[in-house]
């Protein structure tokens, strides 16, 4: 791919076999006159963020739209065109596809945001796909982006969907260094790729100390700690899915280092990309079983702090029963002699017993016999 292809000066020949592929771009609507519609139509915020060519790793020209970039290259021979884009339109897409004769394929995914990291080589091109990851501090949360790149003989397309590394940084760090610049667009390559690996480093260490911060408050019986570990166990679903296919993509591509010829400087810079991807892919695996780790000690705790209180709950309930246990029976002992007085209070004027002269006696012992007796059964039963 570091060979230069020479740009061929029309390419109306190529167009039709490809552009049947994809639909036709949509023209903008315009409000009919006749209707009387006097609102003014949106202004188009401007897809294009910079477009710049470069001859010999030193910027030459920076042009103002696509068409004027189209110029300026075919007038540099050996010149590199390094285009970004933020949402672009689909016409966008269409006028770039034409003229860097851009896979159907591949533009396609262009316009739909939401694709798996992946690498695809297309005769001379390479179609990279990337997801971006930032750390916000205030809500604790992992932001993805997506970032698609065409990398040609001698150009460079950068496609922006959402939060994407400052490609403005990379570009400027770029220019500081003509010398890796004049390695051609591989070594741009290069450059996004180390960017968007470089802003997984902040994420690793936000995610650490939530990870620490969830593992005191497992301890320390936050009642709400459940609900951030599953928050967090699925952002680390998501930054699984975008490091972990870096590491195929980066040994895909370091395996055609020599049939493509690529330089041996701009290999070794590779090389460290795939070491730091390898390292914080890792570091992402370990993150997700060390939740998954935490989610089991907390459910173990809240499963023995509900055994406690239901422990606890027993125990009240044991402790209650024996009061009961204890009001019911004297509450029977005081029963007896209370109902054997009403019966002899009655009054009636035939009742047995009422002119003996061991009535009285008979009445209080048999009282004091009873209440005697049901003291005994309760005392054995472990009531009293």
């Amino acid at each position: 791919m570091s060979e230069r292809r020479a740009r061929p000066a029309a390419k109306n020949s190529r167009r039709s076999g490809w552009r049947r592929a994809l639909p036709p771009a949509q023209p903008p609507k315009t409000p009919d006159p006749a209707s009387g519609a006097s609102e003014a139509l949106p202004t188009e915020i401007p897809s294009v963020v910079q477009a710049v060519v470069y001859q010999d790793g030193v910027r030459v020209s920076s042009p103002a739209g696509l068409a004027e970039t189209y110029r300026e290259l075919r007038e540099q021979p050996s010149g590199m065109a390094w285009i970004g884009l933020a949402r672009p339109t689909e016409g966008e897409l269409l006028s770039l596809a034409e003229e860097f004769d851009l896979h159907p394929l591949a533009v396609e995914d262009a316009m739909e945001a939401h694709q798996r990291p992946k690498l695809e080589r297309y005769g001379d091109t390479l179609f990279v796909v990337l997801r971006a990851a930032r750390y916000l501090d205030a809500p604790e949360e992992v932001e993805f982006g997506e970032l698609h790149v065409f990398v040609g003989p001698d150009f460079v397309i950068t496609v922006r969907h959402g939060a994407a590394p400052d490609l403005s940084a990379v570009r400027h760090r770029m220019e500081e260094t003509p010398e890796l610049l004049k390695l051609g667009p591989e070594a741009v390559l290069y450059a996004i790729l180390d960017a968007v690996v470089d802003g997984y480093v902040p994420v690793v260490t936000g995610v650490q100390n939530d990870i620490d911060e969830i593992e005191t408050e497992v301890f320390g019986g936050d009642p709400a700690v459940s609900r951030r570990i599953y928050e967090l166990s699925r952002e680390m679903v998501e930054f699984q899915r975008a490091t972990r296919p870096l590491v195929g993509m980066l040994h895909g591509l370091m395996a055609g280092f020599a049939k493509y010829g690529t330089d041996e400087e701009l290999q070794r810079y590779l090389r460290d990309v795939a070491d730091h991807v390898t390292h914080t892919s890792e570091r992402v695996d370990g993150f997700r079983q060390a939740l998954t780790d935490i989610l089991t000690v907390n459910a173990t705790l809240v499963t023995q702090q509900q055994n406690a209180e239901m422990r606890a709950l027993a125990e009240a309930g044991f402790e209650q029963n024996e009061e009961i246990k204890k009001i019911s029976a004297w509450a029977a002992i005081l029963f007896a002699p209370t109902l054997v007085g009403t019966i002899y209070g009655m009054n009636f004027e035939r009742m047995p017993e009422l002119g003996w002269s061991f009535g009285y006696p008979f009445a209080i012992g048999l009282m004091g016999m009873v209440c005697v007796s049901l003291y005994v059964i309760f005392k054995r039963r472990g009531w009293l």
